[in-house]
Parts: C-alpha cells; sequence; structure tokens
C-alpha cells in the first residue's frame, strides 16, 4: 500500500508532463484527481494503523545486498502523520493554483512529483532508498519556483539548489564514513549499533561526531535552523501560491521529520554532549525570525518568517527532550510532552501556513501584486467573510486556545520549561513577538479607514470558500481535540524515549 501511495503521484505526473501542449486542461484535472486519490489511499492507511503497534505495512525487498541497500518502506506515528499531512496539503495547493496560465499542466506535473518525493521520504526506513527521494524533492521544487515565480525567482532558485546541495552532500558523505563502519544504510540496524554497549560506535567516536554533525547540517537546512535559515524569505517571497505552500506545509517537515527519525535514534550520544549548542541555535530559531517577521513589510515575507519561528518550536521540544534523566517520573512526562508538542506541532503548522499563505496569495492577486503590510487598509469593510476566515488562520498560528496551534505549542513548552529551563525562559520573547507582528497584520490590512481604490475589494467566491473550508475546519477540530494526533504519535514517542 505504501509502495502504491509513493509511486501512485510519479507514475500520473510522468503521464501528464508528457501530454501535448493541447491537453492543459485534462492534465490540470488528472493532476488533480491523482492527488484526490492519494489522499483517500492515506486516509485508509489512517483508518487500518493500530495505534498499539510500531511500524506497519512494511514492504522490505532486496536491492543491492552487498552495498546495503533494499527496499524497505513502513510506517510508524510520526510516519503516518507527515504522510497524512502532505496528502491534505497537495490538493489544496492544486486548488489555489487552479488559475496558473503557463503551461499549467507541466506546473501540476511538478507538484506530483514533489509529492511523490515526500511520500517515499516520510516512508523509507534505509537510507539510500531515503536520500533518493530526500533529493527528488529538490528538483521539482527548483523548477516550480524557476519557472513559475516572482521577479527574482532565477536567483530563488538557485539560492535553494545550492543550499540543499550542500546540505545533502555533507549528509551522504557522512552516512557512506557510517556504512564504512557499520556496513549498514538501514536505519533501525544502525539505532541498535548506537545503544548497543561496546558496538562499533563506541570505537569509532571522533567518526561518528564528524558524521553527526554532517547529518545535521543537511537537516538543519532544510528546517531550516538559524543560522543555516536564510534561503527561504526569498524563496517563500518568489515561489507562487501553491509552491509556497507545499514548501512550508510540508517540505519543511522534511527536516523535522529528519531529526526525529535519524539524529534522535541513530546519535543519541551526541545530541546530548552538544545539546546546550544545539539548544542555542533553538532559541535563536525562536526568537530571531519573530524579530525579522515584525520588520517586514511584505506580508509573504512575514508569513515566511513566522514559519522559520513555528519550527524553532519543534527544534527547541527535540533537543529538550534530549536530555539524559534519572528515568524519573516526571522527566519521562516532560519528555513525552515535549515530543509529542514537536509532532502536533509539526503537523498542525503544516494546515495553518498553508492557509495563511493563501490567503496571502489571493491578496497578492485581488491587489494587483501588491502584498506590502501599508498597501491595504480597513479590508474587513469591503470583504468580512475573506478577513474573517484569514483571521482564524492568523488566530490559529498565533497559538489562541481552541485552535490547532496551541496543544503542539503548549506541550511544547510545559515539557521544556523543566527540562531546558533556561533556553526555554530565553525562547518566550519568541511567542510575544510572533503575537505582535500578526496582530499587526489584523490591524494594518484589516482595520482602520478603507481606501477609495479598494472598496470594490472583492469577497470570497463560493470556490474559494470551498477552497479553504476543509483546512479551517481542521483547525478547529484538531485545536478542539487533539487527542485524535496524539493518540498516533504517542506510541511512536515512546519508542523514541526507551534509549533515554
Amino acid at each position: 500500500m505504501l509502495t502504491l501511495l509513493t509511486f501512485l503521484p510519479l507514475a500520473v505526473g510522468l503521464f501528464v508532463a508528457l501530454l501535448g501542449r493541447d491537453q492543459q486542461k485534462l492534465g490540470r484535472n488528472l493532476a488533480f484527481a491523482a492527488s484526490l486519490l492519494s489522499l483517500v489511499l492515506a486516509v485508509k492507511l489512517g483508518l487500518s494503523f493500530d495505534h498499539s503497534l510500531g511500524m506497519q505495512f512494511t514492504e522490505r525487498h532486496p536491492w543491492m545486498p552487498s552495498l546495503g541497500m533494499e527496499y524497505y518502506v513502513a510506517v510508524d506515528g510520526l510516519g503516518l502523520l507527515t504522510v497524512l499531512l502532505s496528502a491534505l496539503i497537495v490538493p489544496f495547493a492544486m486548488l489555489a493554483s487552479w488559475k496558473i496560465e503557463n503551461n499549467p499542466k507541466l506546473y501540476f506535473a511538478f507538484m506530483l512529483f514533489l509529492e511523490s518525493a515526500l511520500f517515499g521520504t516520510f516512508t523509507a526506513q534505509n537510507f539510500v532508498h531515503w536520500f533518493l527521494f530526500w533529493e527528488l524533492s529538490l528538483i521539482p521544487g527548483f523548477f516550480l519556483i524557476r519557472l513559475w515565480g516572482g521577479p527574482k525567482r532565477t536567483r530563488a532558485a538557485f539560492q535553494v539548489f545550492v543550499y540543499m546541495m550542500v546540505g545533502s552532500v555533507a549528509m551522504l558523505a557522512a552516512f557512506l564514513a557510517l556504512f564504512a563502519v557499520t556496513k549498514t544504510f538501514d536505519f533501525a540496524q544502525l539505532a541498535s549499533l548506537a545503544h548497543r554497549d561496546g558496538g562499533l560506535f563506541l570505537k569509532h567516536k571522533m567518526l561518528v561526531t564528524a558524521v553527526f554533525f554532517g547529518v545535521f547540517l543537511g537537516l538543519a537546512i532544510k528546517v531550516p535552523l538559524v543560522p543555516f535559515h536564510t534561503w527561504l524569505p526569498t524563496a517563500y517571497s518568489e515561489a507562487p501560491t501553491g509552491t509556497v505552500m507545499i514548501l512550508t506545509g510540508a517540505t519543511s517537515k522534511m527536516g523535522v521529520y529528519g531529526f526525529l527519525r535519524i539524529l534522535w535514534p541513530i546519535f543519541p550520544e551526541q545530541i546530548h554532549a552538544w545539546r546546550h549548542l544545539l539548544l542555542a541555535l533553538a532559541a535563536a530559531t525562536v526568537v530571531f525570525p519573530a524579530a525579522a517577521a515584525l520588520a517586514q513589510k511584505d506580508l509573504k515575507r512575514m508569513v515566511a518568517y513566522s514559519s522559520i519561528n513555528h519550527l524553532g518550536y519543534c527544534m527547541l521540544g527535540i533537543f529538550a527532550a534530549a536530555r539524559l534523566t534519572d528515568g524519573s517520573a516526571v522527566f519521562s512526562t516532560d519528555q513525552a510532552a515535549a515530543l509529542n508538542g514537536v509532532i502536533l506541532q509539526l503537523f498542525n503548522h503544516g494546515l495553518t501556513a498553508a492557509a495563511l499563505f493563501y490567503f496571502v496569495g489571493l491578496i497578492e492577486q485581488r491587489g494587483g501584486a501588491l502584498r506590502g503590510l501599508n498597501d491595504f487598509g480597513g479590508l474587513r469593510q469591503a470583504a468580512p467573510v475573506f478577513c474573517g476566515l484569514m483571521g482564524i488562520a492568523l488566530f490559529a498560528s498565533l497559538g489562541l486556545p481552541g485552535l490547532n496551534g496551541f496543544p503542539g505549542e503548549f506541550l511544547i513548552f510545559k515539557g521544556a520549561l523543566h527540562l531546558a529551563s533556561l533556553t526555554t525562559l530565553l525562547s518566550i520573547p519568541g511567542l510575544l513577538l510572533t503575537a505582535i507582528f500578526l496582530l499587526t497584520i489584523l490591524q494594518r490590512v484589516f482595520s482602520g479607514p478603507l481606501p477609495d481604490q479598494w472598496r470594490k475589494w472583492p469577497d470570497l467566491t463560493t470556490t474559494e470558500r470551498l477552497t479553504v473550508l476543509p483546512m479551517l475546519a481542521l483547525i478547529f477540530v484538531f485545536g478542539i481535540f487533539p487527542q485524535l494526533l496524539t493518540g498516533v504519535a504517542n506510541p511512536a514517542v515512546m519508542q523514541m524515549l526507551k534509549p533515554f
């Protein structure tokens, strides 16, 4: 089932890309139908998932055994939620891109390639298999920005490509060195070696430390973690709306997923040894992008910096939970709370960030390419439904109780406050700055006098309301019933915490 889910978008995407230029509408419709079918398969996967078990839906086939390569896919609670998130975001992004005029069939084909890469990354359990899909995500992302982006799209696309290639080369070199010692690329076997007394890892500490930093660099760029974040604001501000929705909603989660799936289980000793530095980077990722967002005048760049800030909460939770404890129930509960919060934040931020970029894209479209903070004002008078629904997404991003942004942030700070008190306290200003710049958007764009040029500002059409309402409904559902997500995530969290 995981194989079907992974390769369905790729196969349909190839078919759509090969259609003639006179079959644009057919290609777009086929691509959207494939994304909906992928969503159905992902939901079926979720309904068949047994919350009491670990890895499930396992498929394992020899590939190149002498080189440690095999086709090995499976999902636990973490993998399932990231697969579901990707399956939700892609059709939402396609609807947001429905009016693309420049070769839409190719645009939608690239979106399907990106979806296939996401599914492959979130299900692969062997490094080589995983790395192929990790790299596959870079190619459609590059072309989606380069061919359909804004005025500075060329610079943005190449900047993303160079950053990601640096991280990928570092990660590939690190795992090749690790393979030379362990003779395996299997994530579970590597984790077992890392925790085995007298294992190979203990005999090659300097090598493993170098490998750790190589893998860390690749994942940190992808998240991105400060100071490796400078590619993101330009890329997000130049990418077309549908593309940036996938980038922020799902692709950025590949980095957080990698920290939980690879770095945490395989390099526990190194994470603990460098924990204070990692916590400092996490705090910087929470605070500095929030401050940078407050200084922006471009709405798209504000939301882009907000995305970095919110993923900083995930990094804070991961590194705080990596504290070696005495096994007491208090510490174990805090660790579980922090990691459950990370997975909730990973999932819920994907929904809210995609919705926010959708609304910002509508503002840019209706405003004749204007998207400055001071270009508008009083829009609530002309388009109350538009402003009301975007306000829900803003308040969810702010972390308002009752909406989906709150449970994850609460659990992260609840757990981290005891596990890394000083870092958590230093990160709290990031929460305040986030509230300030998000409320600034509400005040400057929606409130005040309505300029004459915007008096005929159109409210949301029926199609646009139907496009965004499913995401907004999920914002309420997962805000009020977060146990729908924690029930899936918690068994995976308990498995992660066994070494600690």
